[in-house]
């Protein structure tokens, strides 16, 4: 008894992951399972049914990077800025342009993290804008694949 089971169960499985969008799929000229379950494999192949990775991973590090970008821009900034004013920068204690160095680097360090957050977030919905698109394209190729192999696809 337990060995009829498990082929039934397998393919219930293998049907359920198959169609992981939760799609029924029903026979309408009289196809076996077997070959139902050919038809699915070559619809999804077909369809390029497996969807890349997640990008998040790559799309990590905004806050870091602007933050590194940021504290060099005010670094630099500090430093033009009292290259502009030579006379009286060059009388000011080197500890003191030091601090004032610092202090521009930490505010645009600040103001970098916000833009780099800002940007990743940004990333991250259009990843997710594409990926849903092509889900959405496979999803429909997968469909129609079926619908001319002779079955009816609903979700």
């Amino acid at each position: 008894m337990r060995k009829s089971i498990y082929p039934c169960v397998a393919s219930l499985l293998t049907l359920f992951c198959l169609c992981a969008t939760a799609q029924t799929v029903t026979p309408l000229q009289g196809q076996s399972p077997e070959t139902t379950q050919q038809d699915i494999g070559a619809c999804q192949a077909q369809a390029g049914g497996s969807s890349s990775a997640s990008t998040d991973s790559t799309r990590s590090g905004g806050r870091a990077r602007g933050a590194a970008a940021g504290a060099a821009a005010g670094a630099a900034v500090a430093g033009a800025r009292g290259r502009q004013h030579e006379e009286v920068y060059d009388r000011v204690d080197d500890d003191v342009k030091q601090a004032y160095r610092q202090n521009q680097a930490k505010d645009a360090a600040v103001a970098g993290a916000v833009v780099g957050g800002s940007r990743q977030r940004q990333d991250r919905r259009q990843d997710r804008a594409n990926e849903a698109q092509q889900n959405t394209a496979v999803s429909s190729a997968y469909t129609s694949c079926m619908q001319q192999k002779g079955y009816q696809v609903t979700p």
